[in-house]
């Protein structure tokens, strides 16, 4: 059973809905997702102050996102899915990537891209795409940062890019390949910023 519960203040005055409880993170529950933005999980995050938010807009591959989830399970951070999405979190292969590390994470889904964005314009946003020339590296990552990922097939939409140009990094690597694997990507960036945090929470 699947509930949406009284709607509460979020960290910029924004409203938004408390935690929506339920099975391993709401898989075969679609239809009772009725507001957005959907949260599943609550304090299955790190215990750090503010966990690291992982997004990704629009992802299409299922097993990426079953893997970055697993790795979101390991760092304590908080998974952000941004619909459309490629494929519906009901299907066999996206739970056996996450294998048995969905129930470990929180989750929280949005009906598009604009209303992400539109949530979070004032928080600390870090956009991955290779468009740009700051390594992922030479930026601070504080607690609750959002490190954003695109689609696997193309990234990041421009008009994203641009509005956000001084808050995108890129992953480097050898000229002429145009991008590495989207789960590899997102460990790579967020094992960077947990680095810099101290791994807060992990053994």
């Amino acid at each position: 059973m699947v509930r949406a519960d009284r709607r509460t203040r979020g960290r910029n005055g924004a409203s938004e809905p408390d935690v929506v409880s339920g099975t391993r993170c709401g898989f075969g529950q679609d239809a009772l997702w009725t507001e957005y933005p959907l949260v599943h999980g609550k304090d299955r995050c790190s215990p750090m102050t503010e966990p690291l938010n992982i997004v990704l807009v629009e992802p299409e591959i299922p097993q990426n996102t079953g893997n970055i989830a697993r790795t979101c399970a390991c760092l304590g951070a908080r998974l952000h899915l941004v619909e459309p999405m490629g494929f519906r979190l009901t299907e066999r292969n996206i739970k056996r990537a996450g294998c048995d590390y969905w129930d470990k994470v929180e989750i929280v889904r949005w009906p598009c891209s604009s209303a992400f964005f539109d949530a979070h314009a004032h928080d600390e946003l870090h956009l991955f795409t290779g468009h740009v020339q700051t390594s992922y590296t030479d930026v601070s990552y504080a607690p609750g940062a959002y490190l954003v990922f695109g689609r696997e097939s193309r990234g990041l939409d421009e008009e994203i890019i641009a509005r956000y140009e001084s808050s995108c990094v890129r992953i480097p690597m050898r000229d002429g390949l145009r991008s590495l694997n989207l789960s590899n990507a997102v460990a790579i960036g967020a094992f960077e910023a947990s680095r810099q945090l101290g791994f807060p929470g992990l053994l």
